[in-house]
């Protein structure tokens, strides 16, 4: 691996980041970067882009895109008005799992979540990835809540 770059994610990397989610059977929810996709996914990016609260990044090696996720900053009343940090969408390139990517993106979170004075990260994932959980436990995470879902 040559020196990983994380950034915020632009335009020209959207079908990439598309690419990485349609990778993951688990959490693709049936993305796949289609000429008829393409007008949704180009709109929540300029959604997310337009939105101070949420920020999307890319890991690059070199400038092949390997890994995203993305961050949406939660002002709350809770802990005397802590701001807190959902992680979404963590992705990392199937070929280059348990190579140091994502141990690099979720160190960039913490320093990115920091700078913007957050006080608590929060994320979710499926409970069959159990890798993924040892891999969040190995970071820092507990498991604290049961977190539920509704399709509408």
């Amino acid at each position: 691996m040559t020196t990983l770059t994380i950034r915020e994610a632009e335009a020209r990397d959207l079908e990439a980041i598309i690419r990485l989610h349609e990778e993951d059977e688990l959490g693709s929810h049936g993305d796949a970067w289609t000429p008829e996709n393409r007008p949704a996914y180009e709109a929540a990016f300029a959604a997310i882009a337009q939105s101070p609260e949420n920020s999307l990044f890319v890991a690059l090696d070199g400038k092949e895109v390997v890994g995203t996720f993305q961050l949406t900053f939660i002002p709350n009343l809770t802990g005397r008005g802590a701001l807190r940090v959902k992680v979404e969408s963590v992705k990392v390139k199937g070929a280059r799992r348990s190579g140091g990517i994502g141990g690099l993106m979720m160190a960039f979170v913490e320093e990115e979540a920091l700078r913007r004075g957050a006080r608590l990260l929060e994320l979710s994932s499926n409970k069959t990835r159990t890798k993924a959980h040892r891999f969040y436990e190995r970071l820092g995470f507990s498991r604290s809540h049961e977190g539920f879902k509704k399709k509408l």
